[in-house]
């Protein structure tokens, strides 16, 4: 018969609760009230240029990185690949963003930004930019810096791709 493990390991080895824990000090609740409150703060102004959460992630990831595989924009933009296809259709609807098969593989498309796409971000951005360091206020340079560094090791920890 195998020893039945002490109440001392028993403590050691459970995992804590949720309640134990506390949603204020859980990480992923923290990370989705961060977001959920930055992309309401954009909502209104997304309304206006007819623009949804999944339409200005693309038009984001595309105002950097441009050109880049529709794969690839589903990883950066954070969008499930269904609810990306329906977005960039809307957004080639509108002229907003061009559809090209990859010189090198035709199966694959790439994504580009047209310059209605580009004008669209450019009046979206201050907006971002601004709920951004209303995110960020009262926080110092280090502290910044710190934080953007244990986010990136986070990712690290969690991510799938090499990018």
């Amino acid at each position: 018969m195998m020893d039945q493990p002490s109440s001392e390991e028993n403590k050691a080895t459970r995992l804590p609760s949720l309640g134990e824990i506390g949603l204020q000090q859980f990480v992923p609740y923290l990370m989705n009230r961060i977001i959920g409150r930055y992309n309401a703060s954009l909502r209104d102004e997304m309304a206006t240029l007819g623009l949804t959460t999944p339409k200005m992630r693309a038009l984001a990831v595309l105002s950097v990185t441009d050109g880049i595989l529709i794969w690839q924009l589903a990883v950066y933009a954070v969008v499930e690949q269904s609810t990306l296809s329906r977005a960039l259709d809307a957004l080639e609807l509108d002229a907003l963003i061009r559809r090209e098969s990859d010189p090198e593989d035709s199966r694959a498309v790439r994504v580009f930004i047209t310059d209605s796409g580009r004008a669209a971000f450019d009046r979206l951005w201050p907006h971002m930019a601004k709920s951004y360091d209303q995110m960020l206020e009262a926080i110092d340079e280090d502290e910044r810096r710190a934080f953007v560094g244990t986010l990136q090791k986070i990712l690290s920890n969690i991510r799938k791709h090499d990018f």
